[in-house]
């Protein structure tokens, strides 16, 4: 028979509860104001369902009725500057986070609220109603809320999303050593995604002040907890990756409160995160004012246990016990909220021909639409841009490209302590899998993180260091098709953001990525991303096909307060060609590109290794193309000024690219052209591609799947041919 010998977690697990003596102790302006936020929420939250059920609510109104003890007991425990984030149901996150920031000195539930609260619930409601006066400008409603003054960075629509973007801003306060932290709110069924589990394992191995604030409220729409996993007891998750656990019935205020304190002493002496999982209910349904007896996954009796342990009452007796408050006043308090709520309701709703409906002035104006999807790039006024032929520096001759990605990289760190990357193996090797990263670990490590196999969360990660504002992360994923594993952090999160928020919020993240067709790797690691990304909303694209060229781009990203893919080809890391000798200042435009060869008969967009490539086959056809580097592959960044004047001057276009027909990027460029340019065309616009299938591993099914020189040639023969000057065959 075997030998066992029991084990022990690294760490502690426990429940926490106020005692008797605490309870006795409880200041009183501390329960007194803990009594008004928990009421000034509840009246927040009532008058939502209302407005839902009058179908002035345009989309969910994900109440938390009954969950407020919680959301109050933990910010309370918060200072001005520690933030929170929350997930979709997270209106009492968010107005107890603003509460404790717009009133420091506590809230007396005797005296007449003021109009300091009664702005905040006002905006507050605005942004749920989707009006211009909310905190986004009435583009995040009721699931995107964001203050950043608060510290509120934003709540997200995607379960566990805002997860990692949190433990990037709890990243950004260690580095700074401000002793602040971050709560980042989940429930029950965002303990099961990925992107959570995986900040949790970061976390704990980079130590970062946040808390996994869990709102176990038992049900997940309508799945019960104990249906979708055996471990219940939620907060058992940190013991996994050596995280101190604390669990809470978070129906009682004070009991969080002390939660709160305790996890907030081990963040800030830097003894990393802590969870915490608080025992909740909500009173109604995943949306809407029905309970959810309604519709049949909850019992009455279950409902009406939980409404015995209403949070409001239990503070209101603990009060009352001590003389703190009477019961007169509680029922004021009350009716002070509810007067406020409809006050304010009243301002936004009005009555026309026996129906309600929105203040039509309030609502933003329709050319407000596409405000901030992107910056306008005002941060490069008077910025220094250099192109090769005309820089006055000295050059360097059959410099690596590899070298120059390394070189501009040491850099920017050294003159910036702002920038920080980050991926996997990037401080390992010698620079990374390909030398990309050379150096920086040594000068910088601190700067220079390695990270797990997580790429949905360190690229969250990211995200959440540039909307801190003080840090300019760099990302590099080892290959672009692991831009599917964090699909939802690089699209919905870093490329929505700034956007969904108001359009006021930078988003400074810069994602590094090679296309390594050619290279043996296979389906899942060849492909070329920059079609997926010029249809997502939000990033910038660059993609530099010389050493000087990415020396210049890779600044201008850094500088850019938007997110950008910068994009490399692992058929350049080799090649040669001019960088500067000492000048690694320079930037090259966003949106501009260049013409890399004269030419009349047609106009050949290309961009990364194809560049040279088709040169090459051109100038061996003799052909009189012209060619364009886009440089930048973004639709907000495509510079039409420059394919436009070629255009006009041609007549004909071939689009060239080396990746896969269904990811394609000429397939959205095509059409724009034959849409803006019809006029000038003398034929359809020419496509070469890559075949349907990705790339696989056997070298002859790879090169079949890739364009090639000889479809190059074959495209280029095709456009002459069509304008009755045929090739003669070689």
């Amino acid at each position: 028979m075997p030998l066992y010998d029991d084990l022990t977690p690294k760490t502690t697990w426990r429940d926490i509860r106020a005692s008797d003596d605490e309870r006795s102790a409880l200041d009183p302006t501390l329960g007194r104001t803990m009594l008004s936020q928990l009421h000034l929420i509840r009246a927040f939250e009532e008058k939502v369902l209302e407005l839902a059920g009058q179908g002035l609510v345009h989309g969910p109104a994900h109440s938390a009725i009954g969950q407020e003890g919680g959301a109050v007991g933990s910010a309370m425990a918060m200072r001005a500057a520690d933030q929170v984030n929350g997930s979709h149901r997270a209106h009492h996150q968010f107005l107890a986070k603003a509460l404790t920031y717009v009133a420091p000195e506590g809230i007396d539930p005797e005296k007449s609220f003021g109009e300091t609260l009664r702005h905040l619930s006002k905006r507050t409601l605005s942004e749920i109603l989707g009006l211009a006066e909310g905190f986004c400008k009435g583009r995040g409603g009721s699931m995107h809320l964001r203050w950043a003054e608060s510290g509120n960075l934003g709540t997200n629509a995607i379960v566990g999303g805002g997860v990692p973007m949190a433990a990037g801003a709890a990243w950004a306060h260690r580095q700074a050593g401000s002793g602040d932290v971050v709560y980042t709110y989940f429930g029950d069924g965002a303990v099961n995604i990925g992107s959570v589990l995986e900040t949790m394992n970061v976390a704990a191995a980079w130590k970062l002040p946040i808390c996994f604030f869990i709102e176990n409220n038992r049900y997940a729409v309508s799945t019960h907890v104990g249906e979708v996993t055996a471990e219940t007891r939620l907060s058992s998750r940190g013991l996994a990756f050596g995280i101190p656990a604390l669990r809470v019935d978070g129906m009682d205020t004070l009991s969080v409160y002390l939660a709160s304190e305790e996890a907030n002493k081990i963040m800030r002496k830097g003894g990393g995160p802590v969870v915490i999982e608080a025992d909740v209910y909500r009173y109604f349904h995943q949306n809407g004012a029905l309970p959810g007896s309604a519709f049949g996954y909850r019992s009455k009796e279950e409902e009406a246990e939980w409404r015995g342990r209403d949070p409001l009452d239990a503070m209101a007796r603990d009060l009352m016990e001590r003389q703190i408050i009477g019961a007169q006043a509680v029922e004021d308090l009350r009716a002070q909220c509810q007067a406020m709520m409809d006050g304010i309701a009243g301002e936004l709703v009005e009555e026309v021909d026996g129906k309600r409906r929105i203040v039509p002035a309030l609502w933003p104006e329709e050319s407000f639409r596409d405000f901030g999807l992107r910056g306008d790039l005002s941060e490069f006024d008077g910025a220094r841009f250099e192109e090769q032929e005309s820089f006055s520096g000295a050059l360097k001759e059959n410099v690596k490209f590899i070298d120059a990605v390394a070189d501009v990289m040491m850099r920017r760190m050294e003159t910036d302590d702002r920038v920080v990357v980050l991926g996997e193996d990037v401080h390992r090797l010698k620079g990374g899998t390909n030398g990309a990263t050379k150096g920086l670990s040594d000068r910088f490590p601190e700067r220079c993180l390695g990270t797990p196999i997580s790429e949905n969360a360190f690229t969250g990660i990211a995200g959440g260091m540039a909307a801190d504002g003080r840090v300019r992360p760099v990302i590099e994923f080892m290959y672009p098709d692991f831009m599917w594993v964090a699909a939802d952090q690089v699209f919905n999160q870093i490329g929505k953001a700034r956007h969904m928020f108001g359009g006021d919020s930078a988003m400074p993240v810069v994602l590094r990525t090679k296309v390594a067709m050619g290279t043996g790797y296979g389906s899942q690691h060849s492909m070329d991303p920059a079609g997926i990304f010029a249809t997502a909303p939000g990033w910038r694209i660059v993609a530099p096909s010389t050493p000087f060229d990415y020396v210049g781009l890779m600044n201008a990203a850094l500088h850019c307060d938007d997110p950008v893919l910068v994009l490399e080809h692992v058929d350049l890391y080799a090649a040669k060609g001019a960088a500067p000798a000492d000048d690694l200042d320079y930037m090259i435009p966003l949106g501009k590109a260049k013409v890399v060869r004269e030419g009349n008969r047609v106009t050949v967009l290309t961009y990364l290794a194809m560049v040279e490539k088709t040169r090459e086959v051109a100038e061996r056809m003799g052909v009189d193309a012209e060619i364009v580097d886009l440089r930048s592959l973004d639709r907000a960044g495509l510079d039409w000024e420059t394919v436009e004047a070629s255009i006009e001057k041609t007549g004909n276009v071939l689009i060239v690219e080396q990746g896969a027909a269904g990811t394609s990027y000429g397939g959205w460029l095509a059409d724009e052209i034959q849409r803006r340019c019809f006029d000038a065309l003398d034929q359809p616009v020419k496509r070469v591609h890559g075949a349907e299938a990705s790339p696989s591993i056997s070298k002859v099914l790879e090169s079949a799947a890739c364009a090639r020189l000889s479809d190059i040639e074959t495209g280029l023969r095709d456009v002459m041919a069509d304008q009755g000057l045929p090739l003669a065959a070689e």
